[in-house]
């Protein structure tokens, strides 16, 4: 077995595994885009089918003009933690990858780009930084505020931070300021079928 923080793996992994995780509470420490680059980079080296690379990402660092517009897409809750991290990056998937006679559906465009978020994400680990993916997105308003192309898909915003006291957060929030735990493998591991 492998553990890590209060995290305890069943079948031996590598460390950076159990180390990933999302807190709420961040720094606000400025990112560089130098360290901000070294993450995409991860992610641009994600696999993807027919190497169609259908990930895109639109990001902000707190400390320039698009910090708040981006913030404003998050739904409150994410916003009064969000806030302290040092960059949002919203992850966009593109719905089409080119074919012999024009563009052509790329099917699994959410799964390609879900693999360079994990990307992202554990090199962020492996670099000292958290990053904490969320769903709870103004969606009415986030394709037109960051002018998403047709025939595009916004998955996900991430926030990305150095870990801070959880002390800063709402007593809500906390106690809940730990590595979650995962569901054991026979939750979602078949062998031949459901």
């Amino acid at each position: 077995m492998t553990t890590t923080n209060p995290r305890i793996a069943d079948h031996p992994v590598e460390p950076v595994f159990l180390e990933r995780w999302s807190p709420r509470a961040f720094t606000g420490e400025a990112i560089s885009e130098t360290e901000l680059r070294r993450m995409f980079e991860a992610a641009r080296w994600a696999p993807s089918s027919y190497n169609s690379q259908p990930w895109r990402f639109v990001y902000a660092r707190r400390d320039n003009a698009y910090w708040d517009r981006l913030l404003g897409l998050l739904i409150p809750f994410n916003q009064s933690w969000a806030k302290t991290a040092s960059a949002l990056v919203f992850a966009v998937s593109c719905e089409t990858m080119p074919g012999k006679d024009g563009p052509v559906p790329q099917r699994a465009h959410a799964f390609d780009t879900g693999a360079a978020w994990g990307a992202l994400a554990l090199q962020a680990t492996f670099m000292g930084w958290h990053a904490h993916a969320m769903v709870g997105i103004e969606w009415e308003r986030v394709d037109a505020v960051l002018n998403v192309p047709a025939g595009h898909t916004v998955q996900a915003a991430i926030a990305i931070g150095k870990k801070g006291p959880p002390e800063q957060l709402p007593e809500m929030l906390q106690a809940r300021e730990v590595p979650s735990q995962r569901n054991p493998q026979s939750d979602f591991v078949f062998e031949g079928g459901f």
